[in-house]
């Protein structure tokens, strides 16, 4: 008991559940809501593509997010705490550490883009929206290993201030403040991008469902980027899980969550898809560049517009508060299981996480310049451990959650912990989709992204 409550009593703890909402809201808000979303949506139908979306997130990522947020709090602990929890066999301790692992990578090279949105503010509040607008300019810039490197750690440095204040102190704060600052510019950046002449159509184009484009690889798509969007797989759930009151409305608290980030996902779409057709004609090519939308289209839009320096400033503003509130999830998650496995202080646990930042980030920040002659399996440091992270060991580590609950606490269980603080108003459904469904899904997206890698498809 002793032991116990050693490890329970240092523990961080949100203050209540509009902390927790705002966290995980802007964890869940990211590079992923911005530019990754409205590419998918643009290449893969449109409304079509967001009409999927939506039916997912209400029903496959509805479920996983309950699970892992009621694993944390039941069992106070990171991911691989939690699984520990329940048998101390190797495969739960692997299920634990696969989930626990998978921020680890992402942070790293998350901070490396993010410094790259950090450069970008930089420069449009420094009057260089014409040359940040030049063919080749972004190319140049992340060819520059010097440069990269530096605004990789100016980032960092920012996501570990926060981290070092705590949780109510750091995380909860800067998101309180954030989330709200996010929505406000993002709603500007929206209005402003559907107003250009010739925007209207690309706002038909992403929010009414043409079912002549539905196809297969849509379904996967969309499936891929809730997986991504909704922060599942990464352990941040448990973790912020582990920090939340038994009186906080799991259910009502998630559904708050899924609303937040879908509706900056839309934001996003409306801020790019419609500001694109305007400046293309509806070029579909334009549409489908990528993250070179964002770095390498947009500010060539902006440039083109009367008040482009302007709307360049609001739109890396929010794209950088965006970028730092997931980053400083990531991170917390990652620090929060050294400090419970290790049991060691906040402060010693982030200068081990400096460590994985190097060895992770610096080839991430230096793999399109110094070391671009240097690639693992075909691809750059930065696109492997993407890649590593998203198609291989997310995938893996709902399914080990999935098999967790199915195969050894069983659903029961977790509807107790829900209902501790209030009604389980969808309980059948979760029932129903983690049993029958949430392995198929996720079985589907692990092999998919296996094939695409291999050539087998194109998603």
């Amino acid at each position: 008991m002793k032991n116990d409550k050693h490890q329970i009593s240092p523990r961080g703890s949100f203050s209540g559940r509009l902390g927790y909402v705002l966290a995980m809201a802007g964890s869940a808000v990211g590079l992923g809501n911005i530019w990754r979303f409205p590419y998918l949506a643009a290449k893969y139908g449109g409304g079509m593509f967001l009409l999927v979306y939506l039916l997912l997130v209400v029903t496959f990522g509805y479920v996983l997010l309950v699970s892992e947020t009621a694993l944390g709090r039941m069992t106070r602990k990171s991911p691989v705490g939690a699984f520990a929890a329940f048998g101390k066999s190797l495969p739960f301790r692997l299920g634990g550490w696969v989930n626990a692992i998978v921020p680890m990578i992402i942070v790293p090279y998350y901070c490396v883009i993010g410094g790259w949105v950090l450069k970008y503010l930089v420069g449009y509040l420094g009057g260089g929206a014409a040359a940040l607008a030049g063919d080749g300019y972004f190319d140049g810039f992340i060819a520059a290993s010097g440069s990269v490197t530096l605004w990789f750690v100016l980032f960092s440095l920012l996501v570990f201030l926060v981290i070092l204040a705590g949780v109510k102190q750091g995380v909860e704060r800067v998101s309180k403040v954030m989330m709200p600052a996010l929505v406000l510019l993002a709603v500007f950046v929206a209005g402003y991008s559907v107003t250009r002449p010739g925007a209207l159509e690309g706002v038909k184009y992403f929010l009414v469902p043409n079912f002549a484009d539905f196809s297969w690889m849509t379904v996967i798509a969309a499936m891929g980027q809730m997986f991504y969007s909704l922060s599942i797989a990464m352990g941040i759930l448990y973790t912020y899980g582990s920090y939340l009151g038994k009186d906080v409305d799991i259910e009502r608290s998630t559904i708050q969550v899924e609303l937040f980030d879908t509706g900056i996902a839309l934001l996003g779409g409306m801020m790019i898809i419609p500001a694109v057709f305007a400046f293309s004609g509806g070029d579909m090519s334009v549409l489908k560049a990528g993250p070179a939308l964002t770095f390498i289209t947009l500010p060539k839009i902006f440039a083109s517009m009367g008040a482009g320096t302007f709307v360049g400033i609001a739109f890396f503003l929010m794209f950088l508060f965006a970028a730092l509130t997931s980053a400083i999830s990531l991170l917390e998650t990652s620090v929060s299981t050294w400090v419970d496995e290790l049991h060691w202080s906040r402060p010693k646990a982030c200068v081990l996480m400096v460590a994985v930042m190097a060895a992770v980030g610096l080839p991430s920040s230096l793999g399109y310049g110094a070391w671009s002659g240097v690639q693992l399996f075909g691809m750059a440091f930065l696109d492997f451990f993407d890649f590593l992270s998203n198609s291989i060991l997310m995938p893996l580590a709902a399914l080990a959650t999935c098999i967790l609950i199915i195969r050894v606490t069983g659903t029961q269980k977790i509807a107790e912990e829900v209902e501790l603080s209030s009604a389980f108003h969808r309980k059948k459904l979760y029932t129903f989709f983690l049993k029958y469904l949430a392995p198929a899904c996720i079985t589907i997206i692990f092999l998919s992204s296996i094939a695409s890698v291999l050539g087998l498809i194109t998603l």
